[in-house]
């Protein structure tokens, strides 16, 4: 992990010579608008990758008697 953050710096160090210092915020809100923009997308694959399942409860219906399953029988 250290060799990443050492990495990280030497990359900002060129970027800061390359571009300036007065570049370097633009530069940062780029990125950032860029991985929020990708953070969403992800987020909205995996939501349309999910089932949907019905919200509505169902409800159980009677159940239908013939005339000749009642107690008193047929008429």
């Amino acid at each position: 992990m250290p060799d990443l953050i050492i990495i990280l710096l030497i990359i900002l160090g060129i970027v800061l010579l390359w571009r300036g210092p007065k570049t370097l915020p633009k530069i940062g809100e780029a990125l950032g608008r860029g991985i929020r923009e990708a953070r969403a997308e992800a987020a909205k694959a995996s939501a349309d990758e999910t089932p949907t399942t019905p919200t509505t409860p169902t409800r159980p219906t009677a159940p239908t008697t013939s005339p000749t399953d009642r107690p008193d029988g047929p008429a």
